[in-house]
């Protein structure tokens, strides 16, 4: 009989996000290979009524928060006792598998009342800033009090593991992010018959730890011996209106900032830019999107965040640079643009590098750590 899985998400499944996106194709490839998977998660605070979701159970609600960190997510808020006892009596799921336990108020909860075997996916880098050390002392004590539930740890990374990695001595398995491979097929693209020859692309929420300020100061010092180049800015986010009014004072050519974009714009974007850049500083524990830009053939510029520099490695370091060189940053730029050689090399790289992120891989995975802690727990 094949097993019962509960993925739990403190997130709010209903919106972009990396962890819902992992999450929501764990729960898929799994029901595809014949388990019982569903996603246990809260639902959104402003929603009057429970969407009719396959797979999908809601528990508690979920509302907007802004860390000290200069991020946001809509996470757990509250969690009916009563109501997760009477999910987990009906399921008997024999996993939970748990995304960013430390997350409150719903994993604990859950946690404290599982009679499951508990796996943890641990996905956020914690920066190493004065701020973040003041958040780890407070989240310190919650944390120790959900590892002791935990019969299994896993982390997308290395950046992603240092953390937990220091509140215990159990062995933390890396088990990266995937992505849907036949989403990102390479497309030959029409030459461009007018505007800019060269386009960079940002595709990412507009908040200070992505770094898009620095993109901007480097672009400034690309264009001034290349003007054949255009910057587009795909995405949202608390800095949209100071980044624009930058763009103004520094008088850059060619800058489109286009806003919240559709999965399918994205797509096409992803498929038509010479260079995909996401200069993000800090808080980054792994990189999806460099990934997505990898799978449709599009070189890739980043910033030297560990999180990032765990995923680029070999030829894919190349790609890596300090977002705070300008000079630097723009050289990056300049030759990924302009050097057909070592852009077809780096592509060469990247299509085959990319294969082994496929979520069939990573389900693979997941699936043999399933069965070895079952078999452990016996």
């Amino acid at each position: 009989m094949k097993m019962k899985i509960g993925i739990v998400c403190p997130y709010n499944i209903l919106k972009d996000g990396g962890v819902q996106e992992h999450v929501k194709a764990l729960q898929a490839e799994l029901q595809l290979r014949g388990y019982d998977a569903k996603i246990v998660t809260p639902l959104p605070r402003d929603f009057r009524e429970v969407p009719d979701l396959p797979n999908v159970i809601f528990v508690g609600t979920s509302t907007d928060f802004h860390s000290p960190l200069h991020t946001s997510a809509q996470v757990s808020a509250t969690a009916d006792t009563d109501r997760i006892d009477e999910v987990l009596q009906a399921e008997q799921f024999d996993i939970l598998h748990f995304h960013e336990p430390w997350t409150p108020v719903l994993s604990r909860q859950i946690l404290q009342r599982s009679t499951s075997v508990n796996i943890a996916t641990f996905h956020a880098k914690i920066p190493e800033t004065l701020m973040s050390r003041t958040v780890i002392k407070v989240v310190t004590p919650y944390m120790k009090s959900v590892l002791k539930y935990l019969h299994e740890f896993t982390a997308v990374s290395t950046s992603a593991a240092e953390y937990v990695g220091s509140l215990t001595d159990e062995p933390i398995t890396i088990i990266p992010n995937g992505i849907d491979l036949s989403h990102y097929k390479v497309e030959p693209q029409p030459a461009r018959v007018d505007g800019p020859a060269k386009t960079i692309l940002f595709i990412g929420r507009l908040e200070r730890r992505k770094g898009v300020k620095y993109l901007l100061n480097a672009y400034r010092v690309l264009t001034h011996d290349n003007p054949d180049v255009q910057l587009i800015i795909a995405g949202d986010g608390p800095d949209r209106e100071q980044l624009m009014l930058l763009a103004e004072d520094l008088k850059l050519p060619n800058v489109t900032f286009l806003g919240y974009i559709s999965d399918e714009l994205k797509m096409q974007l992803l498929h038509e830019a010479d260079v995909f850049c996401s200069p993000a500083v800090y808080g980054e524990s792994f990189g999806i999107v460099l990934l997505e830009a990898m799978a449709t053939g599009t070189v890739v510029v980043a910033g030297n965040n560990s999180g990032y520099t765990d995923v680029m490695q070999g030829i894919g370091a190349l790609s890596i640079v300090n977002p705070h060189d300008e000079v630097e940053f723009a050289r990056r730029l300049e030759l990924l643009l302009y050097e057909p050689t070592v852009g077809a090399l780096w592509r060469k790289w990247a299509l085959q590098y990319v294969k082994q992120f496929s979520y069939a891989n990573i389900v693979d995975r997941y699936e043999e750590l399933y069965q070895e802690a079952l078999n452990s727990d016996a």
